[in-house]
């Protein structure tokens, strides 16, 4: 079983925006052996659900998701999932000082699976959803080729 997680820094934004709309696409591809999880790299919102605004975009795209309390990641845990995608050029910085050398091989930004160094904006400071949306989207698309070409 494949283990994909996905962080930001507080775990209420980008990250479950991203976990929920990979779920989704697996599962409208009918692949059900991969996990998907998300988390924070940071305390601040720990125990919180995810935001309204990604609630509403959610809502409006039609991906299912549900109540979820914001969780800091640690290194123990890290090691336990395939691939650990951040959000932006802070995230993977957080991660480099927070992963075990061993396990930095499957670290990856996410825009990097859509060919972009680009970081996935961020609806906290730009209050700009959609544009966070499509960053998701086309980067969980991606990573859903990815998966598929594994499999043959």
């Amino acid at each position: 079983m494949q283990k994909i997680l996905f962080v930001c820094h507080g775990n209420i934004c980008r990250s479950p925006m991203a976990e929920f709309v990979m779920k989704d696409l697996l599962a409208k591809t009918g692949i059900s052996d991969v996990i998907v999880e998300s988390a924070a790299l940071r305390t601040d919102e720990i125990g919180n659900d995810i935001h309204h605004g990604t609630r509403s975009i959610l809502v409006k795209y039609g991906i299912p998701f549900s109540p979820r309390a914001a969780w800091q990641i640690t290194a123990a845990k890290a090691s336990e999932f395939d691939i650990v995608i951040g959000m932006d050029a802070y995230n993977m910085a957080d991660l480099k000082r927070l992963m075990f050398p061993e396990d930095m091989a499957k670290v990856c930004k996410m825009m990097e699976l859509a060919g972009s160094s680009r970081d996935v904006a961020d609806p906290w400071y730009t209050g700009d959803f959609e544009t966070t949306y499509a960053d998701v989207l086309e980067g969980c698309v991606k990573l859903l080729e990815c998966i598929k070409k594994s499999r043959g």
